[in-house]
């Protein structure tokens, strides 16, 4: 498992702030993605994205597999303070189902 430090490098790659839900730290990598990718860049300014692209994708791994490893609470007073909107729901349902292959 990743320390401290490397867990506030891979946020600060991505650009996030101190506290991110999953939808955020897919949106900033999608967007970095984008902006770094190599195949839109030709020389040394491809051979500097790659670079910055390996870095952004390292930094939504690290992170994902931080918070895959999260211990949640499902004491009602937790579930009340944690809810989200249907919205979330069907975003998080998404993601879970093509994380099991079930899409």
């Amino acid at each position: 498992m990743a320390d401290f430090k490397e867990i506030d490098k891979a946020r600060k790659t991505l650009g996030l702030n101190e506290y991110a839900v999953l939808k955020e730290i897919n949106a900033a990598y999608r967007e970095l993605a984008l902006k770094y990718h190599p195949d839109k860049y030709k020389g040394e300014k491809k051979a500097e994205c790659e670079e910055k692209f390996k870095k952004i994708a390292h930094a939504k791994d690290l992170l994902l597999a931080y918070i895959a490893g999260y211990r949640f609470s499902f004491k009602e007073k937790d579930v009340k303070r944690n809810s989200y909107d249907e919205e979330t729901y069907k975003h998080l349902q998404k993601f879970y189902d093509g994380w099991w292959g079930v899409v």
